[in-house]
């Protein structure tokens, strides 16, 4: 039955453990629910910024030759003069890149007044197939309608999820019947361009992005469709912009609307070519032959600067030309719609990993553990690294904190038990051995070595006469609880006076006071002694069994050097008492009882004690030893009252017994 039991209680002691863990759990992930709902914008940005890392550490130096950088630099506008330019000087433009053989190009510039010069720049965007830019507003505190928008895509109607602008800057009139693309993109608390939606509402219209108008253009058909569908299947982002006439292109986008950005191209990649290069006729035929263009601003001074992964201030005009390279390439990051599902599997196998390293060995956990929460959000973040380089942007933070937080959640609550074990540990510790020492163990490692240091103590041998008889007489039970009681008495006494319960021998104790610690550590121990006779005068039977003698109290008392510390094995250790001092104080006591004197003292403690409360009893060859004592006695073993020098207080007393 008793085993039966102890094996019920071992099988019900791991659903506890359990429980407690997946209630850790359980809070980590209400926390991290809860720093989502409270800080978005926090987890928008740490996601976004960090999601992106990969791209900044790692990008692809391939070069982009189908698209060529017209760059209005500091050196175009010192050769051709101050911005904004003369439109005959932007027709002139438009007319030597098409000399050098560009197929489309692509103005990042809009013309929203008119001026002299209009009808040249229209004609010559009309002949070399060129693309005007124009700006939707998407602030709905913003009333402006400037210019004429133009460019919208006839077979697209307003729906969800297209965003709404509620006003724009376009161009004028004259040149707006160009082909035009909107530049406005979506821009970040912290300044960063991530998002551009391909397609904007305005009154009722639908207008393309410049980069997606660009595709629209080198379309042969003039009214090509586009048409915004939600997806059904996992592997696909849920809505997507669909052009069936250009070989069944699709543009993921998200329930805004908005297509991401990817940077994984270095800023390197790109080629730039000069303005003034391309009017002085200097510029390389091979970066511009055949191939699409960008023009736009990339002077410091003209204000068209973003931070990117790449760099603080990127030129708005690049990411431009990074859009119109995803839409070629079709590799635009996105977001499938099996990725909450994969976060959920993430988190649970992230869970499931924590719990089993919690459940293993606790010094195994202890270090696997920590290393586990730096590791999983790291690994998050790596899968989602991963993924992307396939064009998918999974996320990573919900399942990095909820991970963090379980983790730390685990090693605080395994450092609370280990803890926890380690007082346990030591309250047994200091039980079986004096309280400074138990410290000192909590501090040093095992050895087999002699592990003692030489002290002035003032000793003290306490032992129950009579008790071996005793034992032999009465059931074991009734004297261990005789003995325990002794032992409980005698050591709340002892402590009392300032003493330390060295030993416990038999039926006896060993108690010490440092001389280095009190002055009067004798008459500590000798008021100590009188204290103890005093108790145990109301604990030992009064009548004892038949045929034995009573059980009384011997005590001796004496000073000296005394070797204190441990011996024996590493795996066995010791703590005791050496030297001379321990051997005369047990000789002491032995004496007490052939004497009649419950309290005897040897004469180097006399010494500290004042004559006339002593009593010679002679000079005595102590069992063993060559030298002979002299020892002493107290008048009388009472004290009145009885002081407790350590706490400064007063102990009732009973009547003492001589």
């Amino acid at each position: 039955m008793k085993s039966l039991f102890n094996r019920s209680h071992i099988q019900q002691q791991p659903p506890s453990r359990w429980s407690f863990l997946l209630g850790l759990l359980a809070m980590a992930f209400a926390l991290m629910a809860l720093l989502v709902f409270v800080f978005p914008s926090m987890k928008y940005q740490y996601e976004e910024k960090m999601g992106g890392l990969i791209w900044s550490l790692l990008p692809e130096q391939d070069r982009e030759e189908r698209i060529t950088i017209v760059a209005i630099d500091e050196t175009s506008l010192a050769d051709i003069g101050p911005w904004p330019w003369p439109r005959e000087t932007m027709a002139e433009l438009s007319n030597k890149l098409a000399a050098y053989g560009s197929s489309l190009q692509l103005f990042d510039v809009v013309f929203p007044e008119s001026k002299v010069g209009d009808d040249v720049l229209a004609s010559a965007l009309a002949r070399n197939n060129g693309v005007l830019a124009q700006v939707p507003i998407f602030d709905p505190q913003s009333s402006l309608r400037s210019g004429q928008l133009n460019g919208d895509v006839a077979t697209t109607r307003c729906q969800f999820p297209i965003p709404n602008a509620n006003s724009y800057l376009g161009n004028t009139p004259t040149l707006a019947q160009t082909r035009v693309g909107h530049i406005t993109p979506i821009v970040d608390n912290d300044g960063m361009i991530r998002k551009q939606p391909p397609l904007v509402c305005i009154e009722g219209r639908v207008y393309p992005s410049l980069a997606l108008q660009g595709l629209l253009s080198s379309l042969a058909s003039d009214h090509p469709t586009v048409s915004v569908r939600k997806q059904q299947g996992q592997m696909s982002s849920k809505w997507h912009v669909a052009i069936d006439s250009y070989f069944g292109l699709s543009i993921p986008i998200d329930e805004q609307g908005n297509m991401r950005l990817s940077y994984r191209q270095s800023p390197d990649s790109f080629q730039v070519v000069s303005a003034a290069n391309v009017f002085n006729g200097s510029a390389p035929a091979a970066l511009l032959e055949n191939t699409w263009v960008l023009i736009g601003a990339t002077a410091f001074g003209l204000g068209d600067v973003v931070p990117t992964p790449h760099s603080g201030m990127t030129p708005g005009i690049e990411l431009q030309a990074r859009f119109l390279s995803n839409l070629l390439d079709g590799r635009t990051p996105y977001t499938p719609a099996y990725a909450d599902y994969l976060l959920w599997f993430e988190g649970l196998f992230f869970a499931g990993l924590l719990l089993l390293l919690a459940r293993t060995q606790a010094k195994f956990s202890a270090y696997a553990l920590p290393i586990a929460t730096l590791a999983l959000p790291i690994s998050a973040w790596a899968l989602h690294s991963y993924l992307l380089s396939f064009d998918i942007w999974l996320g990573w933070f919900n399942v990095a904190l909820f991970s963090v937080l379980s983790g730390a959640l685990f090693v605080l609550a395994d450092h609370q038990l280990l803890r926890h074990q380690h007082l346990r540990v030591f309250s047994h510790l200091s039980s079986y051995l004096p309280k400074p020492v138990a410290q000192g163990l909590l501090h040093t490692r095992p050895s087999s070595a002699i592990e003692a240091k030489r002290h002035d103590l003032v000793l003290m041998c306490a032992d129950l006469r009579n008790f071996s008889a005793y034992e032999e007489s009465r059931p074991p039970e009734e004297a261990a609880a005789l003995l325990h009681y002794f032992f409980t008495e005698a050591s709340g006494v002892i402590e009392s006076f300032g003493g330390q319960v060295e030993e416990y021998k038999g039926d006896s104790i060993l108690a010490s006071w440092h001389t280095a610690q009190f002055n009067d550590a004798s008459n500590r121990a000798i008021d100590a002694a009188n204290a103890l006779q005093d108790r145990m005068a109301s604990i030992l039977p009064e009548r004892p069994p038949k045929g034995l003698e009573p059980l009384a109290l011997g005590i001796g008392i004496e000073r000296g050097a005394t070797l204190v510390g441990s011996i024996g094995p590493a795996h066995r250790r010791h703590h005791t008492l050496l030297g001379d001092t321990v051997t005369i104080v047990l000789r002491i006591q032995e004496l007490t009882q052939d004497l009649a004197q419950p309290i005897l003292v040897g004469e180097c403690s006399a010494r500290d004690l004042h004559g006339d409360s002593l009593e010679s009893q002679g000079s005595f060859l102590l069992d063993g030893l060559t030298t002979p004592h002299v020892l002493f006695a107290p008048k009388s073993h009472r004290i009145d009252p009885l002081v407790d020098r350590e706490h400064n207080r007063v102990v009732p007393l009973r009547q003492s017994h001589s």
